[in-house]
């Protein structure tokens, strides 16, 4: 597994108490430039949230427990969805149990809300499992947590966003970016999901903002079991170039960005969220063998 590893099982989705939200628009201006000064704005070079109704898919654990704690903190009223209850609620937090992989459970649930303004589609996740090691069913069951229910969501929360002037945001992976050996379903979801954001911006536009942040490795609570312990998490964090695994509330914070006025002209983007990536393989394998330059002597 290679970037998210605690925060999303087989479906982690749900929201609760349900007050309305502001009034006013979240993260687009009209078509003159002017702020809309709506739920979701930049204020005083910080971005701030306020009012606004945020709804958070896996948001009980780990990374979605992150971004829904970012939110809360911003201002905005936060509903996470996700079929099991958190062990550790998160202050400012609403929690309604639901299974995205049930869509009329879905519809019904985005009806029920009297306004929304921002959908963050984090529920997902994979197994370790190479693909000789399972059918075709296994696998398909991987794509439908990590690309159709993203879909399911999006749809379900379409009038309400439109309504809103909202935005919606996938959280993706750097599995969908590059060859991901024991989670090849997964990367090619994640690949798809990116893909499905990049169209949904252009169909949606200008009514609802849609984009992608591609998150790469996060220490959360479960990241011992995907890279070994301390000194494996720690072995691994080396390998990134700012030196180390990101944490939930650097991908919260990225989120809180992206659905604030300050992106009110990001649509369809693609926000890498990996501490640099990975230094290419090559440059390691190939020193012992570079020669060392000669310091030049001027003069």
């Amino acid at each position: 597994m290679d970037n998210r590893p605690a925060d999303q099982g087989p479906a982690d989705q749900g929201p609760a108490d349900q007050r309305p939200a502001g009034d006013c628009p979240a993260g687009n201006r009209p078509a003159d430039g002017s702020p809309r000064g709506g739920p979701v704005v930049a204020t005083g070079g910080t971005v701030a949230v306020t009012g606004g109704t945020v709804v958070v898919t896996g948001g009980t654990r780990g990374v979605g427990a992150g971004i829904a704690r970012a939110f809360a903190e911003a201002g905005a009223h936060v509903l996470a969805c996700a079929r099991r209850p958190p062990d550790r609620p998160v202050p400012g937090v609403g929690f309604v149990p639901l299974d995205l992989r049930d869509p009329p459970a879905v519809r019904a649930f985005f009806a029920g809300l009297p306004r929304l303004d921002v959908l963050v589609n984090n529920a997902g996740g994979t197994p370790h499992r190479r693909l000789a090691d399972a059918g075709a069913e296994r696998h398909a069951k991987v794509v439908e947590l990590n690309l159709i229910t993203p879909l399911t969501a999006s749809l379900a929360a379409y009038d309400h966003l439109r309504r809103s002037r909202g935005s919606v945001l996938m959280i993706g992976s750097v599995s969908g970016t590059r060859p991901s050996p024991g989670s090849a379903a997964y990367g090619a979801a994640k690949a798809g999901l990116a893909s499905l954001a990049a169209s949904m911006a252009v169909e949606w536009a200008p009514e609802v903002r849609v984009n992608t942040l591609v998150v790469g490795m996060v220490h959360t609570e479960l990241a011992h079991l995907h890279y070994g312990g301390p000194d494996g998490t720690a072995a691994v964090a080396r390998t990134v170039p700012l030196g180390r695994l990101a944490l939930p509330a650097d991908v919260g914070a990225a989120a809180v960005f992206l659905a604030s006025d300050a992106a009110a002209y990001i649509s369809g983007a693609s926000l890498h969220v990996h501490g640099g990536g990975e230094r290419p393989a090559f440059l390691d394998a190939a020193a012992p063998h570079v020669p060392v330059p000669t310091p030049r002597k001027d003069g």
